[in-house]
């Protein structure tokens, strides 16, 4: 899609509701649930994956239990920003085994990065080695993920009204422990 939102209906709305969910729900179970024939949902999903309103399925892994219990956000100020430092930064960080986002944003921060580690250890070796080692990294701070809480199904603004008046979710929000220690 180029940008714009798409239409979504009630039935949409539902079908993007459940999905995030459950992402493996079979398409029957899905068109049940949604109140529709199998295969109008199943046309329903090809038109909201066509639109980019689905973008992928994905399967959450537990970093503690891979062995990765340190989760950490890493704030990083490259300099200068330009897109001659920032394209092969980019690269780099997504082609690190530690890297589970990266987030280009706005404010004294360029970066934030957020990273598993098998020890603090390991965590202190990926700052020193893979980002303040680069010479277009001027400054990183390093925060502890001590817990994580998953906010409800991404729906659009309009949701609300599509359904009835009132947001629906189904309350699945899960809490995460990273596995870091700390109070």
């Amino acid at each position: 899609m180029n940008g714009e939102s798409a239409k979504l209906d009630p039935v949409d709305i539902a079908i993007l509701r459940e999905l995030q969910n459950d992402g493996r729900m079979p398409n029957k179970d899905l068109a049940e649930k949604v109140g529709i024939a199998p295969s109008t949902c199943l046309d329903r999903v090809a038109r909201l994956r066509r639109v980019g309103a689905i973008t992928g399925y994905t399967a959450r892994v537990g970093a503690q239990a891979i062995g990765r219990p340190i989760e950490a956000l890493l704030a990083v100020q490259v300099r200068p920003h330009s897109r001659l430092l920032v394209d092969p930064f980019i690269a780099h960080v997504l082609a690190l085994p530690e890297t589970r986002s990266l987030h280009h944003t706005s404010g004294p921060d360029d970066f934030f990065v957020h990273v598993a580690c098998g020890s603090v250890q390991d965590l202190q070796s990926l700052v020193l080695d893979q980002f303040t080692a680069r010479p277009e990294v001027a400054r990183l701070q390093t925060h502890l993920i001590f817990a994580t809480w998953e906010g409800s199904p991404l729906l659009p603004y309009n949701a609300a009204e599509a359904v009835g008046g009132r947001r629906q979710d189904d309350g699945k929000r899960a809490k995460k422990g990273a596995g870091a220690a700390g109070g």
